[in-house]
């Protein structure tokens, strides 16, 4: 679970998150607040689907084709 949650997409959504949202008490909420906020939101779930598809990868389970680690599964398979 470790190498699932110390990945740097999440790494990055979490940090990135956790800036807007100490950004927010100062700030009147805008038009570019919401869209930075539905880029974070954006960002963690392609950093939660990698997480999913490699961790399915690793089973032996099919990944879907448009994943970017489509064709290279034996990589994160367990021996």
């Amino acid at each position: 679970m470790r190498k699932y949650l110390l990945g740097t997409g999440i790494i990055g959504a979490v940090s990135t998150g956790w800036s807007l949202l100490r950004g927010a008490t100062h700030q009147e909420f805008t038009w570019r607040v919401a869209l930075s906020w539905a880029g974070w939101a954006i960002s963690m779930a392609l950093s939660i689907g990698m997480i999913r598809d490699i961790r399915r990868a690793s089973q032996g389970q099919p990944i879907p084709a448009d994943s970017p680690i489509a064709g290279r599964e034996s990589k994160y398979r367990r021996s």
